[in-house]
């Protein structure tokens, strides 16, 4: 298994950790509120707003700790440049996250033109946002695999 391709399964690991730690959180919470009206909208934006940079700075400790790891048992360093198939796979794999992101986008807005709930918008936004990163990752693995 190359460098990228193990790179690219920390981050698929450590995606679906980060996501479903915060959410469980977010959700226990909501569960033991009772929010409406504005209350609600304050929860669910500070609730979008937090998982920004928890994700951020949780996702580069775990990315650090993967590279000492990784150093330590297999004695190779990352690779200090990145190649045109580096970069044509990226470009691919970020054609894939908006594309998933822009359909979770527009199920949540239908969500609410269908008369649900502003939670389920909301939750509906949080899914397809990591379903977009865990889907351009997996094609990240699939291209790195297959080839371009």
């Amino acid at each position: 298994m190359s460098y990228q391709e193990k790179k690219h399964t920390v981050s698929l690991f450590s995606a679906i950790l980060v996501f479903g730690i915060y959410f469980g959180i977010v959700y226990s919470r909501y569960e033991g509120a009772n929010l409406e009206g504005a209350e609600l909208l304050r929860f669910w934006g500070a609730a979008m707003l937090i998982l920004i940079p928890v994700t951020i700075v949780a996702r580069m400790i775990i990315e650090m700790i993967f590279i000492i790891v990784n150093k330590i048992s297999t004695k190779e360093s990352p690779p200090s440049y990145t190649d045109e198939l580096d970069k044509i796979i990226e470009l691919k794999a970020l054609r894939v996250n908006f594309f998933v992101f822009i359909l979770g986008f527009f199920l949540a807005m239908g969500a609410l033109v269908l008369q649900m709930t502003i939670t389920s918008m909301f939750v509906i936004l949080l899914f397809s946002g990591f379903v977009s990163e865990a889907a351009g990752i997996l094609w990240r693995l699939y291209l790195y695999r297959k080839g371009v």
